[in-house]
């Protein structure tokens, strides 16, 4: 899985899903679910990063299995609505290269 492409990370996603997975499930379940891991992300984020000490449900946990339940669901939902997450990511680097070419360089806070 090591170098794996965004494209190819929707192609396998897709495969587990209609395999294993059985089926997507709809889309706003899949929604919940995001918010669902978004939120274990946070609460680990804030814990490590933040003041908010562990607790004993919190141990064993990593971020970077949390950050890849986030991704796996996001996946999901942009195979579900037909979003091609290549051809996204690169508009939006378009976008951001136009709007903000130069504003985070003049942006005193970040000095």
């Amino acid at each position: 899985m090591a170098d794996t492409t965004i494209r190819e990370a929707q192609q396998q996603v897709d495969s587990w899903i209609t395999s294993t997975g059985v089926r997507y499930f709809n889309e706003l379940t899949n929604l919940g679910i995001l918010m669902e891991e978004v939120g274990e992300l946070s609460r680990l984020m804030v814990r490590k990063y933040g003041e908010q000490s562990f607790k004993e449900s919190d141990k064993g946990k990593e971020l970077s299995d949390e950050m890849a339940d986030v991704l796996f669901v996001l996946i999901c939902l942009a195979n579900q609505t037909g979003v091609d997450l290549t051809d996204a990511l690169s508009k939006n680097f378009e976008k951001k290269n136009l709007r903000d070419s130069d504003r985070h360089q003049q942006n005193k806070k970040l000095k």
